[in-house]
């Protein structure tokens, strides 16, 4: 299974260098290749994480967590619309249940994080595209977005 959003989940300090440790770690642990530890790296390097940690959080904004949060998602998939206000599934076992054999039993998984819905592939057999482009990384949706699991399009009706 893909690397879930967990870091959206466990951050949740308003200390900038915290922020950009665990962003810095994560990215690390991401890297298939060996980056030093955090306290390994130089003074440039820290500073241009916090720089990119700032950016995300915003001055002033205290945590990841308390920003604001999208209460529901509603997504349309052939003649089914469906209104979701947690994480969710789709695939023909999923909780939007995507009746095609091209599609894989969990394809795709729906998220939200940061006050933002989110998806990704679960290591499906034929990927999962978002707007005409395979995905590779969970990708936020807004509005219009078009998703294909399998051959089936969902589409997202809204995201509040």
């Amino acid at each position: 299974m893909a690397p879930l959003l967990w870091h959206y989940r466990l951050v949740a300090s308003n200390d900038l260098d915290r922020l950009a440790r665990t962003a810095y770690e994560a990215h690390r642990g991401a890297q298939s290749g060996s980056l030093p530890s955090w306290e390994d790296t130089s003074d440039q390097e820290k500073k241009a994480w916090r720089a990119a940690v700032s950016a995300v959080t915003g001055a002033g904004e205290s945590t990841l967590m308390e920003a604001p949060a999208a209460h529901s998602i509603v997504v349309q998939a052939g003649d089914q619309v469906r209104t979701f206000h947690t994480e969710f599934t789709a695939g023909r076992q999923g909780s939007l249940v995507v009746n095609d054999e091209h599609a894989s039993s969990h394809h795709a998984l729906f998220q939200l994080a940061h006050g933002y819905w989110f998806v990704q592939d679960l290591g499906s057999t034929n990927g999962t595209w978002l707007n005409n482009r395979r995905m590779y990384a969970a990708q936020r949706l807004k509005k219009g977005d078009k998703i294909k699991i399998g051959r089936t399009i969902v589409v997202v009706v809204s995201a509040t």
